[in-house]
């Protein structure tokens, strides 16, 4: 089983009817977010006068993440990180998810559409979003969820992904949401503020601003 945040946030955001991400865009961005997020958590990037860098150079062994990390490697800000290269980091987690016969890839209906995609284990999904769901009502401190449970619910809210945090979901717990967010500074204090800041780079990115 694949449980980098990445691949994981990817099937989070899957619409199975659609054979595609809720909102490619958006998911592009909360894919890339969840592997800056991995590598942090890793220890492999850190943030130093509001600048990341790269800790250490061996590779993860995650195509995904590797390549995230060797765009990293040029001392850049949180925020412009999430939105470099988002578009591959997207295609590079489906690519892994294929490769790990979690999603098939059957061709586009059009000429310039984009491969469709299914999974092939509808209960693989499901059973994702039951544990962060269990985790939301949870009523024990956030302080005692694992770091990539809070990250991935924060993350949700950020993007608006209704089949994890619903509208109701994000009005009732507003608080347990911000305090999930906010445990993103133990990594870095950037990290928190540009996920904090998601809804309006998503925006701002529908509106064809920021690197692909």
């Amino acid at each position: 089983m694949i449980d980098d945040l990445p691949c994981t946030l990817y099937l989070l955001a899957h619409d199975e009817a659609a054979e595609a991400p809720y909102d490619r865009s958006r998911a592009a961005l909360l894919v890339r977010a969840a592997a800056l997020i991995d590598l942090a958590m890793r220890g492999r990037l850190e943030e130093h006068a509001g600048t990341v860098t790269v800790s250490g150079t061996e590779p993860t062994g995650n195509p995904v993440l590797d390549r995230v990390l060797r765009d990293a490697a040029h001392g850049h800000s949180w925020k412009h990180l999430v939105r470099r290269h988002r578009t591959h980091t997207l295609t590079d987690a489906e690519d892994r998810l294929i490769a790990a016969g979690l999603l098939t890839a059957k061709a586009p209906r059009t000429r310039f559409g984009t491969r469709r995609l299914s999974v092939t284990d509808r209960a693989v999904p499901a059973a994702l979003r039951a544990r962060l769901s269990a985790v939301l009502h949870w009523d024990g401190a956030v302080r005692d969820i694992p770091a990539a449970d809070a990250a991935l619910l924060a993350l949700a809210a950020a993007g608006g992904v209704r089949s994890v945090v619903s509208r109701q979901d994000q009005k009732t717990f507003r608080a347990r949401i911000d305090t999930c967010t906010a445990s993103l500074a133990a990594f870095a204090p950037g990290l928190e503020k540009a996920v904090r800041a998601l809804p309006t780079t998503m925006i701002a990115a529908q509106g064809g601003m920021g690197g692909s």
